[in-house]
C-alpha cells in the first residue's frame, strides 16, 4: 500500500515528507510504548501511535520504521515535527483512534506485524 493510500484511508493531514507519498508501505504496527517499536525491526512498516514526542521519532528511526501516524488527533509539537524532517521521516495525523485506524488499514489490505509486537 502507498503511503497516500493510507493518508486517504486515515483522512489524515500530512505534517512532513509530502514528497515521500509514493512510498510503498507493507506492514502497520500501533504501540504507545517504544519499547515494543525497538522490538520490531522493520522496513516498509508504518508505526500508529497517540504518543507525540521526539522519542517517538527517535525510535521509530532506530526501528527502521517508514512513516508515523499519530491518531487521535494527537498534534506532536514544532520541535518533534522539526526532528522527523530532519530524519526524513513521513509523519502523519488522523483523528481516528488506535483502534479504527487499524481496523480501516486492515480491511483495505494492509497487513499487522503479528509476532512482532
Amino acid at each position: 500500500m502507498k503511503l497516500f493510500e493510507i493518508r486517504d484511508i486515515l483522512e489524515a493531514d500530512v505534517l512532513t515528507g509530502d514528497d515521500e507519498l509514493d512510498k510503498t508501505i507493507f506492514a502497520a504496527g500501533g504501540s504507545d510504548l517504544m519499547d515494543d517499536v525497538l522490538d520490531c525491526v522493520t522496513n516498509e512498516t508504518v508505526l500508529l501511535t497517540g504518543l507525540a514526542t521526539d522519542e517517538v521519532i527517535r525510535a521509530a528511526k532506530i526501528a527502521g520504521i517508514a512513516a508515523i501516524v499519530f491518531v487521535r488527533g494527537k498534534k506532536p509539537g514544532q520541535s518533534t515535527v522539526e526532528l522527523a524532517r530532519s530524519c526524513n521521516l513521513p509523519v502523519l495525523m488522523t483523528r481516528c483512534s488506535l483502534f479504527m485506524a487499524s481496523g480501516r488499514l486492515y480491511i483495505n489490505g494492509l497487513r499487522g506485524l503479528d509476532g512482532f509486537w
